[in-house]
C-alpha cells in the first residue's frame, strides 16, 4: 500500500514536471510567433488597355439659321412663340410696310409708262420702215427711229425688272421659316419697328427677329487634346452626358476633326454628331463627352493605402517568398480617388502589404493574415489567384462587458489579439 502511494506520488511529480516543461515550450514558440508582423497582403489588378478622357463639350444644332428682316417696316403679327415646333414656310410673322407698298405701286405705275412709250415709239420705227421703198425719208432718219424703239425696249425691260425687285422684296413682308425645325428665339412684338438691318425699336440696335433651329440631329464640339489626335478617325464614338439629363447617356459619332492644333491650347476641335429625334437634348447645352481609345500600355492598379512615400521616391513593400518584407520603387502614372495606377514596379503575382506600418523594415519576416471586414476592405482589389490566409486580427483594444472585471493590463510588448486557431499562409 505504502510502495503504492509512493509510486503514485513519483508519477504526479513526473507529469507535473513534464507539464511545466511542455508548457514552457508552448509558451516559447507562442512569443515567438506573436514577435513575428503580421500583415494583409493585396494584388495589383491589371488595367484594360483603354485610355479615357473626360472633356467639356457644346452642343449645336445641325442647322441654326438668324432670321433678319429684308424690308422695313412696322411687325403687324407673329404667329410662331419660343418652341414651336415649324415645318418649311410656315408664316412667323408678318410685316405692315406701306412704304415699300408705295413704291411697289409706283414702279408698277412706270412700267405702264414706259410700255407706252415704247409702244410709240415701235409704230414710229414701222412706218419708217414703211417710207423706205418710196426714199421718202432718208436713212439717218430711219436708223434714228429705229434706235429710238429699242432704247424704249430696253427701258420697258428695266422697268419690269424694278417690279419684280420690288415684288421680291414684297415677299419678305412674310417671315417663313427656311426648314423644319424649333423656333428657339423671338425678339419681336406687335408693333415694333424693324428694317433690313436687324434694328428693332431703337435705332442701333442689331438683333434677329427669330432663330430657327434643326434639332433632328445635333453636332457636338469638343477640344481634344493632342494626345488623343492619333485616335480622332471615322468610327470613334463618344459617351455624353448632359447636366439636365444625367441617367442618361447619348452617343456621338465621329464627323469630322480641324486637323490642325491650337496653339494656345494644343487641342483640335473635333465634331461628333448624336441622333436627337425625341428632342430631348436641346441646343446650347454644355455637356461631358468621355472618350475611350485602344492604347498599347501594361498598367496595373493599386489602392493608394499600399503606397510608402521615402526618401527614394514612392516605393511598395512586398512579401517575398521567403515572408520577408522588401521595398520595391515604382511609377506612378495616374493618381485617382482612392487607387493609383503604376506604370513600373508591380506585377500581379507580387503580395503587396496594404497599410504598411511605419516600423516595418526591410528585410522583416512577416506573417499574413486575412484583415477583419472594414471600410478600407470594400474596394480593395481582389487577388488574381488563390490565396490561402484565413487568421483574422482583431481591434487592438476590446472592452469586457457591463459589470465584467476587468482584464489586467499587459506587461509585455503589444501584439495583435486573435480569436481562434490561426494558420499561417503559405507562399504561393
Amino acid at each position: 500500500m505504502v510502495i503504492s502511494a509512493a509510486l503514485l506520488c513519483v508519477l504526479y511529480l513526473g507529469y507535473r514536471v513534464y507539464e511545466s516543461k511542455s508548457d514552457a515550450s508552448l509558451l516559447r514558440e507562442e512569443t515567438h510567433e506573436n514577435a513575428v508582423s503580421t500583415v494583409a497582403v493585396i494584388y495589383a489588378k491589371p488595367v484594360p488597355p483603354t485610355e479615357t478622357i473626360t472633356l467639356p463639350g457644346n452642343i449645336q444644332a445641325w442647322f441654326q439659321a438668324p432670321i433678319y428682316a429684308q424690308v422695313s417696316g412696322y411687325v403687324k403679327m407673329w404667329y410662331k412663340d419660343y418652341g414651336a415646333l415649324v415645318k418649311k414656310g410656315d408664316i412667323l410673322a408678318e410685316i405692315n410696310a406701306p412704304a415699300l407698298d408705295a413704291q411697289y405701286a409706283q414702279a408698277k405705275a412706270d412700267l405702264e409708262s414706259v410700255r407706252a412709250i415704247y409702244a410709240l415709239a415701235e409704230i414710229t420705227a414701222k412706218r419708217w420702215l414703211a417710207l423706205r421703198k418710196n426714199h421718202a425719208v432718208s436713212e439717218q432718219s430711219i436708223s434714228v427711229k429705229v434706235a429710238e424703239a429699242k432704247a424704249e425696249l430696253a427701258k420697258v425691260r428695266a422697268a419690269e425688272q424694278n417690279v419684280r425687285n420690288f415684288e421680291a422684296q414684297i415677299r419678305f413682308k412674310t417671315i417663313v421659316a427656311p426648314y423644319d425645325g424649333v423656333v428657339t428665339v423671338r425678339n419681336i412684338n406687335v408693333g415694333d419697328y424693324v428694317n433690313k438691318e436687324g434694328t428693332i425699336s431703337s435705332p442701333g440696335s442689331v438683333s434677329n427677329l427669330f432663330t430657327v433651329a434643326d434639332v433632328s440631329m445635333l453636332r457636338l464640339f469638343v477640344s481634344v487634346p493632342e494626345s488623343f489626335g492619333p485616335f480622332l478617325q471615322p468610327g470613334l464614338t463618344a459617351d455624353v452626358t448632359v447636366p439636365q439629363l444625367p441617367n442618361r447617356h447619348f452617343t456621338g459619332k465621329f464627323l469630322t476633326v480641324a486637323r490642325g492644333f491650337d496653339e494656345s491650347t494644343r487641342t483640335a476641335i473635333t465634331i461628333f454628331t448624336i441622333e436627337n429625334e425625341d428632342r430631348a437634348l436641346w441646343p446650347g447645352s454644355y455637356a461631358q463627352v468621355h472618350l475611350t481609345a485602344p492604347v498599347d500600355r501594361e498598367v496595373f492598379m493599386i489602392p493608394s493605402t499600399a503606397l510608402v512615400f521615402q526618401e527614394h521616391g514612392t516605393q511598395l513593400a512586398v512579401v517575398g517568398e521567403d515572408d520577408q518584407v522588401h521595398f520595391n520603387p515604382i511609377v506612378v502614372s495616374k493618381l485617382l480617388d482612392s487607387a493609383v495606377e503604376v506604370a513600373e514596379g508591380v506585377s500581379t503575382t507580387d503580395r503587396i502589404v496594404n497599410n504598411p506600418s511605419a516600423a516595418l523594415l526591410e528585410g522583416d519576416r512577416v506573417r499574413i493574415v486575412t484583415p477583419a471586414p472594414g471600410y478600407d476592405q470594400l474596394n480593395a482589389p481582389a487577388p488574381t489567384k488563390a490565396a490561402a490566409p484565413t487568421q483574422a486580427l482583431l481591434p487592438m483594444e476590446t472592452f469586457p462587458p457591463t459589470g465584467a472585471p476587468e482584464a489586467p493590463l499587459p506587461t509585455g510588448p503589444s501584439v495583435p489579439m486573435e480569436t481562434g486557431p490561426s494558420k499561417e499562409h503559405s507562399s504561393p
